[in-house]
């Protein structure tokens, strides 16, 4: 399975972006797709995920509100809409795929990783 983010750039704060993650191989509408974050000396941490339907979804706390995470299995691909950005949010943004039933937070239960893209938001 590849992964491939998209969508990553410079925002001012309160602007708005829209990260795309394509996948290709295996079975996209079977997988759990989060997007996680990693900034500069910090760990990887989620953003949000979605299960294979679309029914189930999850955001950590600080984005609750501000992203909406969703899908389209016709298509492969999985989308993050993140409004009203904070500097916080500037990271590299990653997509991945879990294989496992159902959607987590943690890293480890994600099989595969696209290769991040960058956020910046900053006046």
């Amino acid at each position: 399975v590849q992964l491939q983010a998209s969508g990553g750039g410079l925002v001012q704060p309160g602007g708005s972006l829209r990260l795309s993650c394509a996948a290709s191989g295996g079975t996209f509408s079977s997988y759990g797709m989060g997007w996680f974050r990693q900034a500069p000396g910090k760990e990887r941490e989620i953003v949000a995920a979605i299960n294979w339907s679309g029914g189930n979804r999850l955001y950590t706390d600080s984005v609750k509100g501000r992203f909406t995470i969703s899908r389209d299995n016709a298509k492969n691909t999985v989308h993050l809409q993140m409004n009203s950005l904070k500097p916080e949010d500037a990271a590299v943004y990653y997509c991945a795929a879990t294989t496992r039933s159902g959607i987590g937070y943690d890293p480890i239960v994600y099989d595969y990783w696209g290769q991040g893209t960058q956020v910046t938001v900053s006046s």
